[in-house]
């Protein structure tokens, strides 16, 4: 009897920790498809299907969630407007019947990315993840994995600062910043004070107090709420694209502007499993493997593009919570897929999730993100650098600046855009390849 008694305390700890990466996967996977005419419920079914098979792929190994793509924002919106005609300076485009129309098109041009991504793995596997690897030492991971987490640090910032678009809610900046400074410290209390199980959820109690403290100072927009009839039980409106006559044309075009993104991603994907396995402390890269892992994200984002939704990628926010719990057990992060799955049926839970104010969750993301570049220092004190030596100092330094400084990335065309955690990941690779060692 007792041992079934922990065994049911042992399930309902990890549903809570489950819970808890479903908190800080929820803003961005969202954001993705308000930005671009998609359904949110689509995409946050999509994240959760996409992670299990993640998980599945790389043998339940890796503790990685699957959210919506940012990079992938751009050349959606510019392959359905140019299919459908629509001008995207006319306020409500996205939400306009062309546009609609010519989404079909974009999932053929999502599923190709995946497909890449696929062909990628089959090269990496062909050509060996050592050699792969050989090109990203400690002097250009570290930097790498830095770029990651403070190229996401103004967004915490932007999160707490935008004004609330509801109408009830009152802009008020000061109460913004309270409420994300009360959520960050609560946050930081709970991880060192803290004893037992609750030193594992920091987040979910921080979230909790921020939240109340919001609702008292009238900051959460509970308007969600008010219609009935959309928090019950609704299967989200998956937008096959099987179901729609294409003109070849027009899916030649999306495949041209949106597969070739996954050339791009390949390096970030890269840059991601290194910082979560630098945070547990295991190289994924070589065990389950890069190809593995590749192949994960180019079948989740194959399923997403198939079902409508947009493509699928590593989440820094849930490697984050990682870095902060400590907890790596990659079954709490295959409740919050099953959680994710779940909440997209139900419009009660997206509609609660939707209200948990900007500020709130902006001082959640100051800390995990901070917690992301700290492992990137963490890497280059455990690799024993000595920057004494010009050649360390040039490559860390270079890297830093052009991932930090060009944030924006540099955009070549309308529809070609080189990340700036590329560009700086290729400066890197390519000084440390050029640099003599003995400098």
């Amino acid at each position: 009897m007792e041992n079934s008694l922990d065994q049911q305390r042992g399930i309902g700890k990890k549903l809570i920790l489950g819970f808890q990466h479903l908190f800080a996967m929820f803003g961005a996977t969202v954001l993705v498809p308000l930005l671009t005419g998609l359904n949110p419920a689509v995409a946050i079914c999509c994240a959760g299907i996409g992670t299990l098979i993640f998980h599945l792929v790389t043998k339940g190994k890796v503790p990685v969630f699957l959210g919506s793509s940012f990079a992938f924002i751009g050349v959606i919106v510019i392959v359905a407007t140019q299919i459908s005609g629509v001008d995207p300076s006319v306020e409500g485009y996205l939400a306009s019947p062309a546009y609609q129309a010519a989404l079909p098109y974009v999932a053929i041009g999502i599923m190709a990315a995946g497909a890449l991504y696929l062909i990628l793995a089959l090269v990496v596997k062909l050509v060996g993840v050592k050699r792969v690897m050989s090109i990203f030492p400690p002097v250009v991971t570290g930097p790498m994995i830095m770029v990651i987490g403070l190229t996401l640090a103004p967004t915490a910032f932007n999160n707490i600062i935008t004004a609330p678009a509801a109408e009830g809610v009152a802009d008020i900046l000061w109460m913004r910043w309270v409420i994300a400074l009360i959520v960050v410290v609560t946050m930081v209390v709970i991880s060192i004070f803290a004893k037992g199980f609750f030193k594992l959820v920091p987040i979910i109690i921080a979230i909790a107090v921020g939240y109340i403290c919001a609702a008292l100072m009238g900051q959460v927009d509970f308007s969600g709420f008010q219609n009935g009839a959309n928090l019950g039980f609704q299967v989200p409106p998956f937008n096959i694209f099987l179901t729609h006559e294409l003109e070849p044309a027009g899916v030649l075009t999306s495949v041209s502007i949106i597969a070739p993104i996954a050339i791009v991603t390949f390096m970030e994907h890269i840059g991601d499993i290194t910082t979560n396995g630098a945070v547990v402390g295991k190289n994924f890269l070589e065990d389950p493997g890069l190809h593995r892992t590749l192949m994960g994200d180019g079948i989740a984002t194959m399923v997403a593009g198939f079902l409508g939704g947009p493509a699928n990628t590593t989440y820094g926010e849930n490697t984050g919570v990682l870095a902060v719990t400590k907890n790596y057990n990659p079954v709490t992060l295959r409740i919050a897929a099953v959680f994710a799955i779940i909440i997209s049926f139900f419009g009660v839970f997206t509609a609660f999730l939707g209200s948990i104010p900007g500020a709130v969750m902006g001082g959640v993301s100051i800390l995990l993100f901070g917690m992301i570049a700290t492992i990137g220092l963490r890497t280059l004190a455990e690799a024993k650098l000595d920057f004494t030596h010009s050649r360390n100092l040039i490559i860390v330094s270079l890297m830093l600046v052009i991932g930090l400084g060009l944030s924006g990335g540099i955009q070549f065309s309308e529809s070609f855009t080189l990340s700036n955690i590329f560009l700086s990941a290729l400066a890197g690779i390519i000084l440390n390849i050029v640099l003599p060692k003995n400098i």
